[in-house]
């Protein structure tokens, strides 16, 4: 997509972090953006400010993880803007701990938000895209997943579970909707000075509380944890760096030069694991 000008961008998550670094680069660009995201009071701030003189901003409430809700907003949407050409499925939450000290509450929660956010997204706004751009231009995709479905490491199976899903969506639609002009990417950013550690303000009541878990160790490993993404990149950074790779049809968006050689070594690591003992024809 060589410009984004006068295309209509959704933005998931859109009234902080990183969706709110999305809509900056995108209406900044000359896109017009429809900001979804569940926490309307946050959203109606960051609404407020964007001069809507030259591109059209408007924000709607929406859960990711209720299909039905996310359907009905995509209808609100291709009837205000006329078609949509982008969809930024970006809203995320975390939580996670020891396999059997993560609840199943917290699976459902996290599973829910950031595996079935982006399905919801994909399935509500895919045949719209394609209806939009049916006669000519093109369309794209960006599905934010994280390095943390690159590698992960002890206690991130939760976390790492949806977004290596993520990856993996974004990898086989990529395919799929390439016929259709429609590129795909996997935004896999590493530490962004965001309030990902904060999620759990949003937690639905019928997940419960996350259980305290380390005591005071714990509570040190946080404040390291809140300190370590402070000096993270940007939102205003990686809205731009998204940008970019939207322009330029990545597969994949990092954020981050240092996760290139962990991501080699895990690959390397996979294939150090055939030592000949494997078939040497395929059934």
């Amino acid at each position: 997509m060589e410009t984004v000008q006068n295309k209509v961008a959704v933005v998931t998550g859109a009234a902080s972090g990183i969706g709110l670094g999305m809509t900056r680069a995108l209406a900044g660009a000359g896109a017009h953006v429809a900001m979804l995201d569940v926490e309307e009071e946050a959203l109606a701030k960051s609404h407020a400010e964007f001069d809507t003189a030259n591109v059209d901003v408007r924000r709607y409430r929406c859960d990711v993880s209720d299909s039905v809700q996310v359907e009905e907003v995509a209808s609100r949407v291709r009837d205000d803007f006329g078609g949509v050409h982008i969809v930024c499925n970006n809203a995320g939450v975390g939580a996670g701990g020891p396999i059997d000290e993560a609840t199943q509450q917290d699976w459902q929660w996290v599973l829910g938000v950031n595996l079935y956010g982006v399905v919801n997204g994909m399935r509500a706004y895919v045949p719209i895209i394609k209806e939009t751009v049916k006669d000519g231009g093109d369309g794209h995709i960006v599905n934010t997943a994280s390095v943390m479905g690159m590698w992960t490491h002890p206690g991130g199976s939760v976390y790492s579970a949806s977004k290596y899903a993520v990856v993996a969506i974004s990898e086989a639609t990529r395919e799929e909707l390439a016929p259709f002009r429609i590129g795909v990417s996997a935004l896999c950013p590493y530490i962004v000075d965001t309030r990902i550690l904060q999620s759990g303000r949003n937690r639905p009541a019928e997940f419960g509380a996350p259980r305290p878990r380390g005591g005071a160790d714990a509570e040190r490993r946080a404040k390291e944890m809140a300190e370590l993404f402070s000096r993270g990149i940007s939102i205003d950074g990686i809205g731009e760096l998204v940008l970019n790779g939207i322009r330029r049809n990545k597969a994949y968006i990092f954020t981050h030069a240092s996760t290139k050689e962990r991501i080699r070594a895990r690959f390397d690591r996979i294939v150090a694991d055939f030592d000949g003992t494997e078939l040497t024809h395929d059934p």
